[in-house]
């Protein structure tokens, strides 16, 4: 069992909200932290994705009220998008009776009819959390690079090979493709959605240009924008804004995209071992992709992630700002001796960073000219943590 992070989040979200919704892809860990949690009370679990536990709530309000000073969990709650009204009403009349806290704990894989649903029915009494697959603060120094090839999604990650890593994420990719996203979203050929995924990865960390999509899959560009919504919607692909500032300058206004798991990017491209993807030209963009989403999940609550582009080329990996006080300014390399392009400083004196940090898979953290900060990937997560 591999700790996460997010636990403590999910304990504390509880003891202060009448229901929590957990989100994230599948397979992330939902449903085994779900029990985790639930073990530690007087709890109900039901998988809606049963017949059995989705026959108990023909009558939910009778169901539900029956367990009332019990956590319900509710996993897959998607399936019963017309729950929410009732849940809505259980939690009212629970607070009446002083029933405040830790009532509902609501299993998704990110669907947009949940979030929908969610906000409209269960708006100023729901918890919203974001579970992603594991990442760089939650494995040893040692096991970085498996997961930076193998992805983050537990099965993957501690899979007894390489081999088995790929098939399992092959299979996962297929499993959404056929199954999940026809059901969770509108209804797109798996064939055409399979090839704009892989798209995806091959253009990893690159600025979206929808109508290069759209000329190599047949399709328009309003086509294109609705299939990266879906992907980003279902947390699978991150769609990174560009930082704007009244600088005087020039600024790209496209996100950059990212495959958010590595580990897929690396599946839809055939990559399975680390000498496989070393050798190929897109192993520094998946690093970086993985390196951000590492740092992004240590950002405390209300750090907002973006890029810094110039038309004339000053550049910056990712900008962390925070809600108060100047951004961080970080540089990604997968070299053991980093070195920054001019891009980097001039971008630097455009933003007057109050950080600037160079990641890279070394080892030891040192200073280098500049105000620069070179750091491994945890270390510089850890700082990251105590940004305000």
């Amino acid at each position: 069992m591999i700790g996460r992070r997010i636990e403590s989040d999910l304990v504390e979200a509880l003891a202060s909200a009448p229901a929590v919704v957990l989100l994230g892809p599948r397979q992330v860990g939902k449903t085994t932290l779900a029990h985790r949690v639930a073990d530690t009370r007087d709890a109900v679990y039901l998988d809606l994705e049963s017949d059995a536990d989705r026959a108990k709530l023909a009558e939910p309000e009778l169901y539900l009220a029956n367990h009332e000073g019990k956590l319900v969990v509710l996993d897959e709650v998607h399936r019963l998008p017309g729950l929410f009204q009732n849940l809505r009403g259980l939690i009212d009349r629970g607070r009446r009776k002083g029933l405040r806290n830790g009532r509902f704990l609501l299993l998704g894989s990110a669907s947009l009819d949940l979030l929908r649903q969610s906000g409209e029915s269960l708006a100023g009494r729901v918890s919203y959390l974001e579970m992603a697959p594991i990442d760089g603060l939650e494995v040893e120094a040692s096991a970085l690079d498996r997961l930076w090839v193998r992805g983050g999604f537990p099965e993957s990650f501690l899979a007894a090979s390489d081999l088995r890593g790929l098939r399992w994420r092959r299979d996962f990719i297929r499993s959404y493709l056929e199954r999940d996203i026809p059901m969770l979203g509108p209804r797109i050929p798996a064939e055409t959605l399979s090839r704009f995924w892989t798209m995806l990865a091959h253009h990893q960390s690159s600025l979206l240009n929808a109508s290069t999509f759209a000329r190599a899959l047949g399709i328009d560009g309003k086509t294109v924008a609705s299939y990266l919504d879906l992907l980003v919607d279902l947390l699978l692909v991150r769609r990174l804004s560009p930082w704007h500032a009244n600088i005087g300058k020039r600024l790209v206004k496209s996100p950059r995209v990212y495959v958010r798991d590595s580990g897929i990017a690396h599946a839809l491209l055939g990559l399975g071992s680390l000498d496989e993807v070393l050798s190929h030209p897109i192993a520094g963009a998946t690093y970086e992709g993985f390196v951000i989403e590492s740092l992004i999940a240590a950002a405390p609550e209300g750090v907002v992630p973006h890029f810094f582009r110039t038309a004339a080329g000053a550049e910056i990996d990712l900008v962390l700002a925070p809600p108060r006080g100047k951004p961080w300014a970080i540089e990604i390399k997968r070299s053991l001796t980093p070195s920054v392009a001019k891009g980097f400083h001039h971008a630097c004196d455009d933003i007057a960073p109050a950080r600037k940090i160079v990641v890279y898979p070394g080892k030891e953290s040192y200073p280098i000219a500049h105000g620069i900060e070179v750091m491994p990937l945890r270390d510089a997560a850890r700082a990251i943590r105590e940004l305000r």
